[in-house]
């Protein structure tokens, strides 16, 4: 049986994986179950003590820009589906008619 020595180069590489695993599986940890919602506030700490009647101002602002981004979605989908009726409507009459008519008229 022969033993088989390590360069150093190859110690210095499983190192380096060892420590990236050790910081890949202790990220999400630190970030989703040792972390609060106050943690990932972008705003100073004098800012958030904002008076309840703001922050309710700032919510309703919030969810006004939301409705009339969604009522602008819905309005552009409508309008290209309205403009494909005809389209669908021509192609339901004639499968219609042709459905309709004697085999006569489909030999």
């Amino acid at each position: 049986m022969s033993y088989q020595s390590h360069t150093p180069a190859e110690w210095a590489q499983m190192v380096s994986l060892a420590v990236s695993a050790y910081g890949a599986l202790s990220a999400p940890y630190f970030v989703f179950v040792d972390a609060d919602l106050a943690d990932f506030d972008p705003r100073p700490a004098l800012a958030r003590s904002e008076s309840p009647l703001w922050q309710t101002a700032v919510n309703t602002g919030h969810d006004v820009n939301r409705a009339i981004g969604t009522g602008q979605r819905v309005v552009k989908h409508c309008a290209k589906k309205s403009a494909a009726a005809p389209r669908e409507a021509g192609i339901s009459l004639a499968a219609l008619l042709l459905l309709l008519s004697g085999p006569e008229v489909t030999r």
